[in-house]
């Protein structure tokens, strides 16, 4: 049966909603796909689960491909397996945490390693009933802070999420691999340009980690790539270090009076007019080392002061120093906290120096000194001598001061070499579509799933967990296939393969397209029908445009010569087809 306009549920909308920030935000609601329920959660209208029910077919094709199997958990789990592993604690607020009738308690779940690892400990025992990988698609629930975008970044979202299950490292590089593959088939499938980038394994822990980014200037996430090859989510680029450098020779550090220099740029300047160095060159933010006050909240709320200590020409990145001090929040420090800490002077921060009468740090307060990997020994900086309206020239890394530690929290530019040495990296913005990793033995050693060996030894179980935002990759796709007018479906994922319009209200009209829409549906083709007998043509070419099935087939006042039009809304072409034609024009179509 074909699907008619008159009877579907649908109500497109002809203003965009306001909280709408994206085109796919934008086109979804108004096209009819889905509707707002609270901030981040949506319900699916029959359209909507048209395409997503295709996005899934084709996930669980490329699945049985790569040997995996369906199983459905519930999104509702209790406490106590996220306990083992502290993901119960580590997950900080970004869980919906809820407690029953009897107080036990239980969470949405972000994610489903811990009970798919418990499902495989309570049936496998033995070597021989591995290698082992299962999936399901199911929704999932994270307390975004500031949910957006539509689908893009929601509160509630549905996932695809593999496991695999081997007792060797080999056997989970070949389980891995087979799931990469066929994430490579199911992005090419659905026509999305995807870039696999090095990333960090955040809460998930384990190894390896990839994601499949798909490059959007909507996209939530920096990556950097190199002409070599090279690509990486910015949270996991590595920094090379310059190599150690003898100090031996250098002149002794200097503490000079900087007056009014509390940013880069004015102690640059002063520094150029009146203390310029010796060899002629021009001082830069380069040679400055900048010292940033950050907060790190812990999971049980105490509060953590660091300096981390880096060239003055960048500054911090606050995701990369979400990585670097997960789990903690990090935050610039504030107002407050400098007044707890009176011997951070504000503008004039610098690290323990042996150079005259400053003021250490570390001595003073009692914060971690942390360093970016560029300072490395030997480097001499120009910093802040704890002092209102001084600082430090000269001052050289490991023969005037040392820290606590090397981080990774500054920005990566355009132009720093990849750590490979492939060459300079670009910057580009993109949308995590799929995320790959190995997991290990950390939720099986957690959970304590061990099988016998060939041996008969205990081993313990190692794991690989796969990821595909069935969601948002439908927004993806929504987002890469629009125009000013409305969506533009890929054929393989629109809700229907041909929009029939009967675009006048002449009974002869309506019986042509009722006789075409049975050919249609004869051949095979499943069919959207705009019957709306009382419609204006113009409302209805305006739906079929916002709608996005690629392929409209208008029957109207050409019925007379024996003629329809065919629409490709991919091209914007419009042609004449005769009635007789029109199905097998359309099937000729890519």
């Amino acid at each position: 049966m074909p699907t008619r306009l008159s009877q579907l549920f649908v109500r497109t909308l002809r203003e965009d909603p306001a909280d709408a920030e994206v085109a796919s935000h934008r086109l979804l609601v108004r096209a009819g796909y889905i509707r707002r329920q609270a901030p981040g959660v949506f319900a699916w209208l029959p359209l909507g689960l048209k395409v997503r029910r295709k996005i899934e077919a084709i996930i669980r094709e490329e699945m049985a491909n790569a040997g995996a199997q369906e199983v459905h958990f519930p999104a509702l789990l209790p406490r106590e397996p996220y306990e083992v592993t502290n993901r119960w604690t580590d997950y900080g607020d970004g869980i919906f945490r809820l407690k029953d009738r009897k107080g036990a308690d239980y969470l949405l779940a972000p994610t489903h390693e811990e009970v798919f690892t418990l499902l495989v400990k309570d049936l496998y025992s033995s070597y021989k009933d591995l290698p082992l990988s299962i999936y399901q698609i199911q929704d999932k629930y994270r307390d975004e802070a500031r949910p957006r975008a539509g689908l893009l970044r929601g509160r509630e979202f549905t996932m695809k999420d593999a496991y695999s299950f081997d007792y060797t490292d080999a056997g989970l590089d070949e389980s891995y691999q087979r799931q990469r593959d066929a994430y490579e088939r199911i992005f090419a499938r659905l026509g999305l340009d995807y870039v696999i980038v090095e990333a960090d394994a955040g809460a998930m822990g384990g190894s390896r980690s990839e994601e499949f980014l798909h490059p959007t200037p909507v996209g939530e996430d920096t990556f950097v790539r190199s002409n070599g090859g090279y690509a990486a989510n910015v949270e996991a680029f590595r920094t090379i270090a310059p190599e150690s450098r003898s100090y031996e020779k250098l002149t002794p550090a200097e503490v000079l009076d900087t007056p009014n220099t509390p940013t880069i740029q004015t102690l640059v300047d002063v520094a150029n007019e009146k203390h310029p160095r010796p060899d002629g060159r021009a001082w830069t933010a380069a040679d400055t080392l900048k010292n940033i006050v950050l907060a790190l909240t812990a999971l049980d709320g105490t509060r953590e002061l660091v300096v981390v200590g880096l060239p003055g020409d960048r500054d911090v990145d606050l995701k990369r120093a979400e990585v670097a001090f997960a789990p903690a929040e990090v935050e610039a420090a504030t107002e407050a906290d400098f007044q707890k800490h009176p011997g951070l002077v504000k503008g004039y921060i610098g690290p323990w120096t042996a150079a005259g009468p400053v003021l250490g740090i570390r001595s003073e307060t009692g914060i971690r000194f942390l360093l970016d990997p560029r300072v490395s020994d030997g480097s001499g900086w120009i910093t802040g001598a704890n002092e209102h309206g001084k600082h430090v020239f000269g001052l050289v890394a490991g023969r005037d001061f040392e820290a606590d530690g090397v981080v990774e929290v500054a920005e990566v530019l355009a132009g720093d070499p990849a750590p490979d040495g492939s060459g300079p990296v670009e910057l580009a913005r993109g949308m995590e579509i799929g995320h790959v990793f190995q997991l290990g033995r950390k939720y099986a050693e957690a959970l304590g799933l061990k099988v016998l060996d060939e041996n008969g030894k205990l081993v313990t179980v190692t794991m690989g967990s796969y990821g595909i935002g069935v969601t948002r990759i439908l927004a993806v796709i929504a987002e890469a296939n629009n125009d000013s007018r409305g969506l533009i479906w890929p054929r393989n994922v629109s809700p229907f393969d041909v929009h029939v319009v009967a675009a006048t209200k002449e009974p002869e009209v309506h019986a042509a397209a009722e006789k075409l829409v049975a050919e249609f549906e004869d051949a095979r083709f499943d069919v959207l029908f705009d019957d709306r007998p009382k419609v204006s043509p113009g409302v209805k070419f305006g739906d079929a445009e916002l709608i996005g099935v690629p392929v409209i087939v208008i029957v109207g006042k050409g019925i007379a010569e024996g003629r329809v039009e065919l629409w490709d809304r991919r091209t914007g072409v419009k042609t004449p087809v005769g009635i007789g034609e029109v199905v097998d024009a359309v099937a000729a179509l890519a």
